[in-house]
């Protein structure tokens, strides 16, 4: 597997992503308090709860990894006043960061890079928070990105990470290479493996990871997705003129993942701490 091949889905054209997630292009599971929420309203809220998990405040360095068309970092750096780095390896993530950066007048507080994390020269201690939503599946080696996130972090410093994953070992030996989860991670995604909770505890705690706390935000990804797939149902025209057969091919990735929710799959949010 060439870990070049994990930016193919992310490296679209950005308004793909604009004509079913919300206007932030959150590309992860919102928090819902309320039935009437909106998807904006759930994404706003779900950047609320990162902020206050990695404890950020004015002035503190947040690296994030997987930072897709930068609505965690752009969020953190305008509510937070963070000084902020994000890491992917889609190009036209970061040309479509650059300009709202330049727009918002952001330019002191956040920074990009081009790459996947373990290719990338990180200064060690350099930070107070770490951010992996939705990233860390996409990582072959779960060993050195959290190895990675521990050496970035200063003493005290936070990791947040939130991930799809299978529901437990018995049940990612039985569904990992089904048709429908092969269709979700090659034809979507180049490649990722949805792997236990357990798996994700084992590789923080063996990179010197405290784990602090650990969210089950399954349902709160079930309603997201319901409200990405209404978005793309409204948009199916457009998206077929910038793609032939996208819409649907959009319906089938959302509708395999929303199928598993609590039968094969779960969606954890998982708080470090490195404390040395």
């Amino acid at each position: 597997m060439a870990v070049a091949d994990t930016n193919v889905h992310y490296d679209l054209d950005p308004e793909i992503f604009g004509l079913y997630l919300d206007p932030m292009r959150k590309y992860s599971s919102g928090l819902y308090t309320s039935p009437e929420d909106t998807l904006e309203q759930a994404q706003r809220t779900k950047l609320r709860f990162v902020a206050d998990r990695v404890k950020l405040a004015p002035g503190k360095r947040l690296l994030d990894i997987g930072c897709g068309w930068g609505s965690l970092i752009l969020f953190m750096a305008q509510e937070y006043g963070a000084r902020v780095v994000g890491v992917s390896p889609a190009p036209n993530q970061h040309g479509y960061i650059h300009d709202l950066v330049a727009e918002r007048g952001l330019g002191e507080l956040v920074t990009t890079r081009v790459g996947q994390i373990q290719e990338l020269d990180i200064e060690p201690r350099s930070f107070d928070a770490v951010t992996m939503l939705g990233s860390i599946v996409h990582m072959p080696d779960l060993g050195e990105a959290f190895g990675r996130a521990h050496a970035a972090l200063r003493t005290k410093g936070m990791l947040y990470v939130s991930e799809s994953c299978f529901r437990n070992a018995a049940k990612h030996a039985e569904f990992s290479e089904q048709e429908s989860t092969a269709f979700v991670r090659d034809a979507i995604f180049g490649w990722g493996d949805m792997r236990p909770l357990s798996e994700l505890v084992r590789g923080a705690e063996d990179a010197g990871f405290s784990v602090v706390a650990v969210d089950d935000l399954t349902e709160h990804y079930h309603r997201t997705i319901e409200d990405w797939l209404v978005n793309v149902a409204a948009s199916a025209e457009r998206l077929d003129e910038i793609e032939a057969g996208l819409a649907d091919k959009l319906t089938k990735y959302l509708r395999t993942a929303n199928a598993g929710w609590g039968f094969t799959t779960k969606h954890y949010a998982l708080t470090c701490a490195k404390r040395r």
